[in-house]
């Protein structure tokens, strides 16, 4: 059994004409906002009573889209950031910090060593598209807990290079979906490694949701017991502008 956002936005929400690109402007319609937070509530009682560990439907290298498109932004102009891409993010670290015992900086190669998963799964978007592809990278599940959680943090925040409408883009995750095993930093789609388009070098893939929660460009590991002071307060750049926080498929 499973509730189908898709289903949700093809019966009783219309995207047609909404003429956007990417799901960067999304807020700009209140008609999408609304309604996908109807199905908030029910959604995540439904998945987490299936369970935190139910998958999220996977699929064959037959039914991977042969153009995967890209969400959101596809060149962050972060100046820090373009500085790495022309090396080919040679100097590029990721952070795990806030509340936990042992702070860690990874380079790739380090995340490209620990526990990993590949995963062909669907991409589905608010604005009524979806694609499919083979995403590999660590899983996030153990990576935390290299770091050791200390017992008060509840959430993880994903801080990202780039930004929109001037804010720097982030997203966060319970704990209970950092250890989901679907859930995971993607170094590579389709057998190799992320395009700038695509949010390299690191990104992330938490398949029971939709594609706005699939943060890009992770630059840093944040564990916190609380969200309200970062952002807008509401756990993410998308949900500061009135989406929901849980966006569960």
């Amino acid at each position: 059994m499973s509730l189908d956002r898709r289903r949700l936005l093809a019966s009783g929400v219309s995207l047609a004409g909404l003429a956007l690109t990417g799901c960067d402007r999304m807020e700009q319609n209140p008609n999408v906002v609304r309604p996908l937070s109807v199905a908030e509530d029910l959604n995540r009682g439904v998945q987490r009573l299936l369970g935190p560990r139910v998958l999220a439907r996977e699929f064959s290298r037959a039914d991977i889209t042969p153009d995967f498109r890209a969400n959101g932004t596809i060149d962050p102009p972060d100046a820090d950031y373009k500085a790495l891409v022309a090396t080919n993010f040679a100097g590029w670290t990721l952070t795990v910090d806030g509340l936990v015992q042992r702070p860690l900086a990874l380079t790739l190669d380090e995340i490209r060593a620990l526990p990993a998963r590949t995963q062909i799964t669907r991409h589905d978007c608010v604005e009524g598209w979806s694609c499919i592809g083979e995403w590999a990278g660590a899983r996030m599940g153990p990576l935390m807990a290299m770091a050791g959680l200390e017992p008060e943090a509840r959430y993880i925040v994903l801080h990202c290079a780039d930004t929109l409408g001037g804010a720097r883009y982030y997203e966060t995750l319970d704990r209970v979906d950092v250890d989901h095993p679907q859930t995971i930093l993607a170094y590579d789609m389709n057998g190799a490694p992320l395009t700038v388009a695509h949010g390299a070098p690191l990104r992330l893939r938490a398949e029971r949701y939709l594609g706005y929660k699939q943060a890009k460009y992770v630059m840093r590991l944040e564990a916190v017991a609380s969200f309200a002071h970062i952002g807008g307060g509401h756990g993410g750049y998308w949900e500061d502008q009135g989406y929901d926080r849980y966006a569960g498929i």
